[in-house]
């Protein structure tokens, strides 16, 4: 697939077959194609950190937990889309031969200052969309933090964690997350000196 901005939408089909045989990988927003940037290795420790404590909680379970190259479909009033997110945990389970899962319980993006904006608003108000959705949960990069979005019977209430000490319950599976296990490994970044101030 081109990484060269389409002018005319493709259709889900087109986007589809491409991503099977691309190089790269690409989300796709409703008919628009955008290349996804290469992470850096705290951001792939934090989703491997978060795959492998999920999986072993899951194991021998129905909910499976999924990496990042596990695409997630999202319909919208406005069209269909497609995001990569850095770890989902499903329980419904698409027809083996699908490139994407419909239904997740959980997703997990690990933002940057790059990707903030779209994690935060774009992505966040497409993810809520999904029925199935229990948990949205951003892990900052730079610092032991996480902010929780957690679905509750008048819509999704937002819980903060902050430290290595802080633990996100996830009863909807049956599991827990805390943020020592997501930053083992994690070498963070000095403070700058706004920071310290």
């Amino acid at each position: 697939m081109s990484t060269a901005p389409h002018y005319l939408p493709i259709s889900v089909h087109e986007y589809l077959a491409g991503e099977r045989d691309a190089k790269h990988r690409h989300e796709y927003v409703e008919g628009v194609v955008y290349a996804m940037v290469g992470a850096t290795n705290a951001h792939n420790r934090i989703a491997t950190n978060g795959t492998v404590t999920l999986g072993g909680q899951l194991r021998g379970r129905s909910c499976q937990v999924f990496n990042s190259d596990t695409k997630i479909r999202v319909y919208t009033p406005t069209g269909t889309r497609f995001y990569y997110p850095d770890l989902s945990v499903v329980c419904q389970h698409n027809l083996p031969t699908d490139t994407f899962r419909d239904s997740p319980v959980v997703v997990v993006e690990v933002i940057s200052e790059s990707t903030r904006r779209a994690d935060e608003f774009e992505k966040r108000e497409a993810y809520l969309s999904i029925d199935t959705l229990c948990v949205y949960i951003l892990v900052e990069q730079a610092v032991a933090a996480a902010v929780v979005y957690r679905r509750q019977d008048s819509g999704f209430a937002r819980e903060t964690y902050v430290g290595n000490d802080a633990i996100i319950p996830l009863p909807e599976i049956e599991c827990e997350l805390t943020l020592a296990d997501l930053y083992e490994n994690v070498n963070f970044p000095p403070p700058t000196v706004d920071e310290e101030d």
